[in-house]
């Protein structure tokens, strides 16, 4: 049978609501990949479960250091034979300027979670049609990480045997990173691959710059990633090739993104109706002429 018609004022005939049942099967997991307004108490305790579970399983891993260290060695001789082992460069000439390094030791140790945490709020505030989508690229960029540091462990270039590398956190005393100084025995010291500290800024700032609407806010969305490389290098706590193993791990996460909504989260609709609220009837547009 056909779809049954009304007639509305105007003249233009639009399906009739059809009663609403319980859905099943192909239907029930397309209403799922329909983006949603998100709840707030549902995502206050998803975050916080879900960041307690990451620190949970990544400092779970076993500290592999005799496997990590030779990774570590690995990884310096390709970037050798590449012509690209610059870390130790940077991290000697950020270690010279005391207020610079300084800075970047509390750079590394908060910002990745702060503005990380700023963008979810503000996609969550302005951007709620959005916000699940941006939200799966990020935890599945996180979670695919987890398992990088299970089967790849890696010692940063400040705990590697025979290399000149500076801790600065040690030599500055500052509280620069949970996996040196006083804090070490807090967190795994050898998941160093991939780098969360790159894969989180680079989703913060093409978030920013693909969904902001003034011009400043999306300079700051491109500089942010980059700022954060030369930071995680010049602190010795990664290796440029860390940043790459964030990057895969990211695209990975769009593209799992991707497959569920069948669009890139930027594009999504901005506005989704509140939960129990129809969405509004789309009229065909009458031909001109």
């Amino acid at each position: 049978m056909g779809d049954t018609t009304v007639r509305t004022l105007e003249g233009r005939e639009e399906a009739a609501a059809h009663p609403v049942t319980e859905e099943t099967g192909p239907g029930r997991l397309r209403r799922l990949r329909v983006p949603r307004r998100p709840r707030l108490w549902f995502e206050i305790l998803l975050i916080a479960v879900s960041y307690w579970t990451y620190s949970l399983v990544r400092n779970a891993v076993p500290e592999q250091r005799a496997e990590a260290l030779r990774n570590a060695d690995w990884i310096w001789r390709l970037e050798q034979q590449l012509g690209l082992a610059f870390e130790e460069s940077v991290n000697h000439a950020a270690n010279s300027v005391t207020w610079l390094i300084v800075g970047m030791n509390y750079y590394y140790a908060t910002l990745h979670f702060v503005v990380t945490l700023g963008v979810l709020v503000w996609l969550y505030r302005g951007h709620p049609g959005r916000y699940g989508a941006a939200r799966l690229v990020l935890f599945t960029t996180t979670g695919i990480a987890l398992v990088g540091y299970y089967l790849y462990p890696l010692a940063p270039p400040r705990l590697m045997n025979g290399q000149s590398f500076v801790d600065t956190v040690l030599v500055h005393q500052t509280w620069g990173s949970m996996a040196s100084g006083d804090l070490k025995n807090m967190s795994n010291q050898y998941a160093a691959m991939p780098s969360m500290h790159i894969g989180w800024s680079v989703w913060s700032g093409l978030t920013v710059f693909a969904l902001a609407g003034v011009p400043w806010a999306r300079v700051l969305g491109a500089v942010y990633p980059v700022v954060t490389l030369v930071v995680i290098v010049a602190t010795a706590n990664h290796f440029w090739l860390d940043a790459v193993g964030g990057v895969l791990c990211l695209a990975f996460g769009y593209g799992v993104a991707l497959l569920w909504y069948g669009r890139r989260p930027h594009t999504l609709p901005r506005r989704v109706p509140e939960r129990g609220e129809r969405e509004p009837e789309r009229l065909p547009v009458p031909k001109q002429g």
